[in-house]
């Protein structure tokens, strides 16, 4: 597969000027103050997920509206804890993901962290199962998500997906068990832009770990991917030649790339140079603005998968550092 985006060098000097509306900040002040009415009302409910070095629950909280979002709450075996509250992950999914089965995203547990994976409301019937519907009904749109309610932010899908991510956090950070100051958020593609969403909306984000992200530099990515999700966008304005404008201005308040120049906490990108599905320049967009310290792992060679387990090695060695967390020892043969 070609490099088709800019090269290597033009994507480090790559920020677009993409307009923040004028009442961004009121608008998501408006948004989070209105689910705040709404108590968390957690519920955490021990499950059997068949391994022995993490224990799992059965989590549930209060999202967007009040309405049920899902998730799994893995934490390392008590065996094999150390002493003092845990450093811990909010994990978000990628595109048509959920939360997946009781066993199948532990790698931060395993790690010895806290980790919290979160369902994506209304997703989940993809490439990992889901248990979160989206009650909320909106206008007709193209299939998928990303253009549902995309006429005006009040109504937009990602506004409700944004406000559940911000919630998943203040959920992990009131665990008795979790340090609240070490709570970083993690995602790749889809999960990957709703980390950095909500390391610029949530209060205590201290890491952000953000892979191939997507929902960066809307004006660019429906213009350069060769295909879906963001190819919902133009079969959508394809049809509707005269909103245009009004989609992108609604946009703009959900852009990570826009939202990210508000984050102040470290965070590290991974980037594929030759990822169709998430443009390279659509990922520097979001790395070159953003608001605190920062780094990227470039992988060349590759497409939407990026750096897989190649990554984690390296999220998990920085986030230690970061977080000043002692890694496991080796055992002898």
């Amino acid at each position: 597969m070609p490099h088709t985006d800019l090269p290597l060098e033009e994507l480090r000097r790559y920020e677009p000027q993409l307009p923040a509306p004028a009442d961004l900040s009121e608008f998501w002040d408006a948004t989070l103050a209105e689910v705040a009415e709404w108590p968390l009302d957690v519920s955490c409910t021990p499950v059997d997920s068949g391994l022995v070095t993490v224990e799992t629950s059965d989590v549930s909280f209060a999202g967007a509206g009040g309405s049920e979002v899902r998730g799994w709450l893995h934490l390392p075996a008590r065996a094999l804890r150390g002493d003092g509250p845990l450093p811990a992950v909010v994990q978000y999914q990628g595109y048509n993901g959920g939360r997946g089965l009781a066993h199948e995203h532990v790698f931060w547990a395993s790690a010895g962290f806290a980790q919290l994976v979160v369902d994506t409301r209304g997703q989940g019937s993809g490439w990992s199962v889901g248990d979160t519907g989206d009650p909320v009904g909106a206008a007709a749109a193209q299939p998928g998500f990303l253009t549902r309610g995309v006429l005006a932010p009040e109504e937009y899908y990602y506004r409700r997906v944004y406000t559940d991510a911000v919630r998943a956090v203040e959920v992990l950070r009131q665990h008795p068990e979790v340090d609240g100051d070490r709570v970083a958020v993690a995602g790749i593609s889809q999960g990957g832009g709703i980390a950095l969403a909500v390391s610029a909306l949530a209060g205590g984000v201290r890491a952000v770990l953000a892979d191939v992200p997507f929902l960066c530099d809307f004006p660019r990515a429906v213009r350069v991917a060769s295909g879906d999700p963001y190819a919902e966008l133009v079969r959508y304005l394809k049809a509707h030649r005269d909103r245009v404008d009004r989609v992108f201005a609604t946009l703009s308040y959900f852009d990570a790339a826009v939202l990210g120049r508000r984050s102040s906490a470290p965070a590290l990108f991974s980037v594929a140079l030759m990822d169709e599905i998430c443009p390279p320049s659509t990922v520097f967009a979001a790395y070159n603005s953003y608001g605190g310290p920062k780094d990227i792992t470039v992988y060349p060679f590759n497409d939407h998968e990026g750096g897989e387990a190649h990554q984690q090695r390296e999220q998990l060695a920085w986030l230690r550092d970061l977080l000043g967390v002692h890694g496991g020892a080796g055992v002898r043969c």
